[in-house]
């Protein structure tokens, strides 16, 4: 397993989030590689996590899910992965004591590159469908739980995250009512909705 730091648009290395690259032992039968391994993984993060619960949704092009994250005393953190098509994925931190508070780092994430993002507590996670139908499962530490749950709009000036809305061969961004009336990073930041 390969473990990469991303980078924020301004070049600056984001701590937290890892990109996950597996080795992938294929013939002509077909192919295999170890998802998760918690020794190297622990190892990686620098810390133990155990993880409460496995998520999995269905998802067709253009449907964005996010910016979603959890505040105390039910924070989430989060690995993700893309089991059929390709999605990006999307993580800003939200961490006002950080050096790169209110930046994001990006990344495709393929059943084709079976490249996971691990996204700690303390960052918005949100994606984009980038094919016709994309199932994303997570793996995730802490419980969901709806009086935590928060959202930030995934179109937020501040934040000009850039999607890669042309890959979408035409189809229009999706959004569910919920994701729709978030609020702004800076809004979010003003109530006291992020972490110290």
């Amino acid at each position: 397993m390969q473990f990469e730091q991303l980078k924020t648009s301004t070049g600056q290395t984001m701590e937290g989030p890892l990109l996950m690259t597996p080795r992938c032992f294929g013939d002509d039968r077909g192919w295999f590689f170890e998802s998760w391994n918690r020794r190297s993984f622990d190892e990686a993060v620098g810390e133990t996590v155990v993880f409460s619960q496995d998520n999995h949704s269905r998802s067709i092009q253009g449907v964005l899910r996010g910016l979603h994250y959890q505040l105390a005393p039910e924070p989430q953190a989060k690995l993700v992965r893309a089991t059929v098509g390709a999605i990006y994925d999307v993580a800003v931190d939200i961490r006002r004591g950080s050096p790169t508070f209110g930046s994001w780092v990006g990344a495709e994430l393929s059943a084709e590159n079976k490249s996971q993002l691990w996204i700690p507590e303390g960052f918005a996670h949100g994606f984009l469908t980038l094919s016709s139908v994309a199932e994303v499962q997570y793996k995730a530490r802490g419980f969901w739980n709806k009086s935590c749950e928060r959202a930030i709009v995934w179109n937020d000036a501040d934040l000009a995250i850039a999607w890669p809305i042309e890959r979408l061969e035409g189809a229009e961004v999706s959004l569910s009512g919920k994701d729709a009336e978030a609020s702004g990073f800076q809004a979010a930041a003003s109530a006291g909705d992020v972490f110290p």
